[in-house]
């Protein structure tokens, strides 16, 4: 490790420019896409620190690269850096107080995530100006929380200049991440009518929001015909207006599809479909629909994974105070439903690592989360989706989980968004860098390990990468009404 310790001090000497960037972001708290403030920083800050940025890429305008280096090997780390809408937060609070009443809030931590990798990123090029030979490229994905940037990207193969890609996400518990997850597909249903006084002539109406609910009634019962591992969640987003003695001639409903693999999610999106379709011949009215995004499940690798982790091990996890433990535990006195699960996803297929764990967090009950969890190599399907995936059936790809919110916090909550800004945060994204840094200057030591990365990768992904986007979708910003 100390060979590599002067290069990860670099992350140490710019701590205040990498937290700075990671607290702006979460100020701004922009959407899907709409990362516009947060993209611009980005660029501002990578140009002054010497990288070479393209902006924008593949047409999507919050999306860039940040290049540094030549030459072989090409190692890419991805950052991520939107909002998630309703989850406006008072910083370092313990209780639920908007910051914008109804605003946005990173209750998915993108702002650590983004700022971590940008770590990642600055350490690996001290390296890399030392004559070493190699190329780093940092990448700009916006929109992962509904716009799957990744994928759009993924589909025109940019991630294909790389030899493997690195990343990490915000948790709660500190862990090297394997195994694999859900494909996604999000398609817009808009349902036109036609507009009638509900008591004076109905008949002459057709409503929208009709449609809509049969629609979904079709795919309550759609539920019991499909494989157990499929998920399909809807949300209203135009529900016709607000009075009930109009026939509602607009009517709009969002709708996700999940499956292991895209093949399986294409095909039951395709039943959707046909619901939605028969939904609008019922009501007499008009269907349009959109595709908004999608993602592939992701390819584990285990070579990959086995390096992040010993890196994890050597750059050793955050240490917390007494305040920031008693934070910690406020901030888990809020929860509405307290989690009883152990830490860790290893916890639930290895039960020595269950019993280890168990033992190191009191089953549970430490507010931080001040362990790593030992390695343990998955091949099994995880609930919720990332466009990380798409990467992963391109090139080899690794991640890992920091701990950046107390133990158990609910994924997207308020308490995620309070937490943001803390000194707890500002350790776990520093700590991900480290760790990212540190596993890439290996990889071009390697030459060997990258091989062996690359070998097990064309294994697992055998079968070819199947994108879930479109070849004639564009990225767009859910919400955006449909022309």
């Amino acid at each position: 490790m100390s060979e590599k310790a002067k290069y990860l001090q670099v992350i140490d000497e710019k701590a205040n420019i990498i937290t700075d960037v990671s607290d702006k972001i979460w100020e701004y708290a922009e959407l899907s896409l709409m990362e516009f403030k947060s993209c611009e920083l980005y660029v501002k800050v990578l140009k002054e620190q010497g990288f070479n940025v393209e902006c924008p890429v593949c047409g999507i305008d919050t999306a860039f690269k940040a290049t540094y280096g030549s030459g072989k090997p090409v190692i890419g780390i991805l950052a991520e850096y939107d909002a998630l809408s309703g989850l406006s937060q008072e910083a370092n609070s313990t209780v639920r107080k908007e910051l914008v009443r109804g605003g946005s809030g990173h209750g998915c931590g993108h702002n650590l995530l983004g700022a971590g990798a940008m770590a990642a990123a600055f350490a690996v090029k001290s390296y890399l100006e030392e004559g070493h030979e190699g190329t780093v490229i940092f990448y700009g994905c916006p929109g992962e929380e509904g716009g799957a940037a990744k994928a759009f990207m993924a589909r025109e193969r940019l991630f294909e200049e790389c030899d493997l890609a690195l990343t990490w996400h915000p948790g709660s518990v500190n862990q090297v991440s394997s195994g694999t997850c859900n494909s996604c597909i999000q398609t817009e249903y808009k349902f036109t009518g036609v507009a009638a006084h509900a008591a004076g002539n109905p008949h002459m109406g057709r409503s929208a929001l009709d449609a809509v609910e049969l629609m979904n009634i079709g795919v309550q019962f759609l539920r019991e015909h499909m494989e157990s591992s499929s998920r399909i969640h809807y949300a209203i987003t135009d529900a016709g207006g607000n009075s009930p003695n109009v026939v509602q001639p607009h009517a709009q409903v969002l709708y996700m599809v999940r499956s292991v693999l895209v093949k399986e999610a294409l095909e039951l999106q395709a039943r959707v479909d046909k619901i939605a379709e028969a939904a609008a011949m019922m009501t007499e009215t008009k269907m349009t629909k959109r595709f908004i995004d999608g993602t592939s499940n992701t390819v584990p690798n285990k070579v990959l994974e086995k390096l992040m982790w010993e890196n994890f091990n050597e750059v050793g996890v955050p240490t917390y105070t007494e305040e920031e433990k008693a934070f910690a535990q406020a901030l888990i006195d809020g929860y509405e439903m307290p989690s009883k699960n152990l830490p860790g996803s290893a916890c639930d297929e290895n039960a020595e690592i269950a019993e280890w764990v168990a033992e190191v967090s009191k089953n549970a009950t430490i507010p931080l989360n001040d362990f790593l969890v030992p390695y343990w190599f998955s091949t099994k399907e995880r609930a919720g989706s990332t466009d990380v995936g798409d990467v992963s059936w391109l090139v080899p790809t690794a991640q890992i989980n920091v701990v950046c919110s107390p133990s158990g916090a609910p994924g997207h909550s308020w308490q995620n968004v309070s937490c943001g800004k803390s000194t707890i945060a500002h350790k776990g994204l520093l700590c991900a860098g480290r760790v990212i840094a540190a596993t890439a200057i290996d990889l071009y030591e390697q030459p060997e390990t990258i091989a062996a990365a690359k070998a097990e990768w064309e294994k697992r992904a055998a079968g070819g990468y199947f994108c879930p986007v479109p070849a004639d979708a564009v990225p767009v910003a859910v919400g955006e009404q449909m022309d």
